[in-house]
């Protein structure tokens, strides 16, 4: 595909693809040789998107999925690793940025998954109004993996949705949730077949695109208004500890491990 293609295709902004049919706009994360984890870059023009494209008065509702299957396994390690330094705060603004547009785009918002949501690919998709997932699928909280803190609003988005508990367990041990567990708890929408998960959001999607626009978003701004009051407190306590931790000596070793694809050694 070539930076800029037809609209029917889809136009290539940086990391994503980005098309619109009627008034369903669809952002997919296209970055498969990374399995979709996300940039610097491609976060902040996700974020564009959600504050521009998802606001326009044509779209109705926004599909967010990802190449191949993954809708993100997190933040791309190897890329941090590899490019120019980077100020933390500004990582954490940018991602926390991007919570929030989905948080308050005023049409419905839903994520396609059908592999991994890892680290604040995990944030993005239950940031969704609707997460739709098939078995594949799984929903990783990776971050003590590495020596960090969930971020991206996971530590209210989670607790949000399947309580204190289970919450702490998913955050504490960073081991993988599979799809019908993570339904089970009440973390996403439902769970399809991977062969009609396509199809099923496209459905979902016309349904809410023929809606009454007005009212499915104040919907939207009550039920997150009730659940997710303190996000923004959530952002700030995350965006001051994942600082501090991305200073630290386990993240090195975290970040060293991953990419060396060993186990780490955490000294503090």
């Amino acid at each position: 595909m070539t930076e800029a293609t037809s609209a029917a295709a889809g136009e290539r902004i940086g990391g994503l693809v980005v098309s619109q049919d009627g008034g369903v706009l669809r952002i997919t994360i296209a970055r498969p040789e990374r399995m979709n984890a996300i940039d610097l870059d491609t976060m902040r023009t996700l974020g564009d998107l959600f504050e521009t494209r998802a606001r326009e008065r044509d779209v109705r509702v926004v599909v967010l999925a990802g190449e191949g299957g993954p809708l993100s396994t997190g933040a791309d390690l190897m890329a941090a690793a590899t490019g120019p330094a980077t100020d933390p705060r500004v990582v954490m603004d940018t991602a926390n940025r991007v919570v929030r547009s989905i948080l308050t785009a005023p049409v419905p918002v839903i994520a396609q998954v059908d592999g991994a949501a890892a680290g604040v690919g995990a944030s993005i998709a239950l940031a969704a109004d609707l997460t739709y997932a098939s078995p594949k699928a799984y929903f990783l909280l990776a971050f003590v993996n590495i020596g960090l803190m969930p971020d991206g609003g996971a530590s209210m988005l989670v607790p949000a949705s399947m309580g204190r508990a289970r919450a702490a367990e998913m955050a504490l041990l960073g081991e993988r949730l599979p799809a019908e567990d993570a339904f089970a708890a009440g973390l996403i929408t439902r769970v399809v077949p991977s062969e009609d998960l396509g199809a099923h959001v496209d459905t979902v999607a016309a349904k809410l695109a023929a809606g009454p626009r007005r009212a499915l978003e104040l919907t939207k701004r009550s039920i997150t208004a009730a659940t997710l009051a303190r996000v923004e407190e959530a952002f700030e306590i995350e965006t001051e500890g994942q600082i501090e931790l991305l200073g630290s000596a386990d993240f090195a070793e975290g970040a060293a491990a991953m990419l060396g694809r060993r186990a780490p050694n955490f000294g503090s």
